[in-house]
């Protein structure tokens, strides 16, 4: 491990000015490429304290052997240079986005004197023109073969057309209508080129007028009484339909754009794009990148750098709709004009359909995220390996099979909650998860940390000692599934939630279970009576794992306490009304819902629910009539709205 001090260069030497800089290991290998709009600014920041720099940062520096820049006019050239030597180097350190996979595209050899419809992959190529890309293979050849009875082009790989033309017998696909049969005579090759740019033209967009022209033929024929012919024309106008059904138009203005979406776990960062022509979505594709210290704006400049590095002119829309504008929006902007040739914008949609196309896309990323996360969770040799790696790291003895997490939930002190969900062999065991809530209201986090711990391991106790559980009075028996020790007990917080819980464990004097914290700014786990945190490497399965365990039970301590909530509000709503007691009031929430519909009932309505008579109903009526109404809660953000 190399000390940065030791090629560390004079500040004097490193020039103030827009630029390209690449570290190198002791091999000479580039290992990291990065721009500057300040050479010296940047390349200062990364000999400070080492202990100060973000993870990946600390092993780039201390691998490192040597960094040389390179000084640019302006920050395009620096922007694109950068990116050309990440292409050339591919450097260890540098976040790149890549595909899981190569993408297909629908593609058409127009350079070809007979041109070719197919799918492809990879580079894009000279000569061919693309649309897409799409998410699966499938959807090309599916549009493709509906198209082929409207537009009947060739598809046939160059062996088939020679064999074709060579024995004077067309394909299959010639035989039934579904390729003009230019190998063998039927159309000339000028005949089948115009046959190509109405292809073309309607995947570009320009679709009302083969609709229109089909519909003007089938009508003609039809009045000619043509019928076989016109019922031809119909049923390649329904063709048509339902290609363009597949399509769904999502901006009304018929624009041309890309749409960026994002998810950052933490760990990762999850991109969706969907491309935009004519209004209509044409083409999916993303990625997961591993994350680093960088914000939403340096992931949105890296993704769109990585779409457009290696596209064609023809690929790039004149805007790109992105959540955060990118880090050098302008350079971008700049560079993405001078490929295409033309004006490109770079936008935040902020309302009506191009913001409401953005969040879907963005709820894509998610769920592209939750889908990565669900694989690798579903991985028999991922979970054993982070059991593993989560053993090493916390210096057990044996891999903890049975995992327990623990949050605290609450809305300005009042109505706390806490959750426990259990991972058995790296798997949710939701048969197992548990609510609990705080008995005392107004509690600090800690403080509710340590109740809950506390009466978890009592119960663990009870379970596994029948006198003792004799003993513990009105308590009602312990379960048994509490008697299941857990190997590790993980708690949502730092130092201070796991020190909380830390107590629980003396005050009770257990010993036999592994205890620690997950902190969620920075991913650290925190072991009780630590100085300094665990800090898992950012690609480990371990991380994953208690990453996932963490998430599960912030989401179960949510949902226990949006239920909550509602209860509370509709229990303070009804409270205090005379003759109105606990049976009655759930009587009343099963036929009206919610007090704001009862709110709105009239005194007959309310007479009518059973057990409920005239008197008490005028009194329920006048109360509510006359009580203003308190704040509502938003049941997805928690945040307080103020009542009328």
């Amino acid at each position: 491990m190399a000390d940065p001090a030791t090629y560390r260069p004079a500040t004097g030497e490193i020039p103030a000015k827009p630029g390209v800089y690449r570290f190198r290991d002791d091999e000479g290998r580039v290992i990291y490429v990065g721009k500057a709009k300040s050479l010296r600014s940047r390349l200062n920041s990364y000999f400070q304290d080492v202990s100060a720099l973000h993870l990946r940062t600390q092993q780039m520096v201390t691998t490192a052997a040597s960094v040389e820049w390179t000084v640019v006019d302006t920050e395009v050239e620096a922007l694109q240079l950068e990116y050309t030597w990440i292409k050339e180097f591919d450097p260890r350190f540098n976040v790149k986005y890549r595909d899981d996979k190569s993408y297909p595209w629908l593609a058409v050899t127009v350079s070809e004197d007979v041109p070719r419809v197919q799918v492809m992959r990879g580079s894009q190529k000279k000569g061919v023109r693309y649309f897409g890309p799409y998410s699966h293979a499938w959807a090309i050849r599916d549009t493709v073969d509906t198209l082929l009875r409207v537009f009947p082009m060739r598809s046939c790989s160059a062996g088939v057309y020679k064999r074709a033309h060579a024995s004077g017998r067309p394909c299959l696909l010639g035989d039934i209508g579904k390729c003009a049969a230019p190998c063998v005579g039927r159309v000339s090759v000028d005949e089948h080129r115009d046959i190509v740019n109405d292809f073309l033209s309607f995947m570009a967009g320009n679709t009302a007028g083969f609709t229109r022209d089909l519909e003007r033929r089938m009508h003609e024929a039809a009045r000619d009484e043509r019928y076989e012919q016109a019922a031809k024309y119909r049923d390649d106008l329904a063709a048509l339909h339902r290609v363009l059904e597949k399509q769904t138009v999502v901006l009304r203005d018929g624009t041309d754009a890309d749409v960026f979406g994002f998810d950052d776990n933490g760990i990762e960062v999850a991109v969706q794009i969907f491309s935009i022509r004519d209004g209509r979505v044409r083409g999916q594709r993303g990625w997961i990148a591993d994350r680093d210290e960088a914000g939403l704006p340096e992931y949105v400049q890296r993704a769109v750098m990585t779409l457009y590095a290696e596209a064609s002119p023809e690929a790039v829309p004149p805007v790109v709709l992105v959540p955060e504008l990118p880090a050098d929006a302008d350079a971008v902007a700049q560079l993405l004009s001078e490929h295409r040739g033309r004006p490109v914008s770079i936008r935040v949609p902020r309302r009506g359909d191009k913001r409401r196309l953005l969040e879907t896309v963005e709820q894509n990323a998610r769920e592209a995220m939750a889908r990565h996360k669900l694989k690798r969770a579903a991985d028999l040799n991922a979970r054993s390996e982070a059991l593993e790696e989560l053993r090493l790291a916390l210096g057990l003895e044996i891999a903890p099979l049975r995992i327990e997490c623990y949050d605290i939930s609450n809305l300005q002190g009042t109505e706390i909650v806490a959750s426990m969900v259990v991972f058995e062999d790296g798997l949710p065991r939701k048969s197992e998860y548990r609510r609990f809530t705080i008995r005392q209201p107004g509690q600090s986090d800690v403080a509710a940390m340590y109740q809950v711990i506390r009466r978890r391991l009592e119960r663990l106790l009870r379970a596994n000692d029948p006198e003792r559980d004799e003993d513990a009075g009105d308590e009602r028996p312990t379960s048994r599934k509490f008697a299941y020790r857990p190997s590790l007990i993980v708690v949502d917080g730092g130092p201070t939630q796991v020190a909380a819980a830390q107590r629980a464990f003396d005050d009770l004097g257990v010993t036999n279970i592994a205890l620690c914290g997950l902190a969620k700014r920075l991913e650290e786990i925190w072991l009780p009576h630590a100085s300094a945190p665990v800090v898992l490497p950012r690609s480990s399965e371990a991380l994953y794992l208690m990453q996932r365990v963490r998430d599960e039970a912030h989401r179960f301590a949510n949902t226990h306490h949006r239920e909550r909530r509602g209860r509370a509000m509709t229990v303070s709503a009804l409270d205090g009304i005379a003759g109105l007691g606990p049976t009655r009031r759930k009587a009343l929430m099963r036929r009206f819902g919610s007090v704001t519909k009862l709110r709105a009932a009239t005194v007959d309505d309310v007479a009518n629910v059973p057990g409920i008579g005239r008197a008490t109903a005028e009194s329920i009526v006048s109360q509510l009539a006359e009580a203003k109404p308190g704040p509502a809660i938003n049941m997805t953000t928690g945040e307080i709205v103020e009542g009328e």
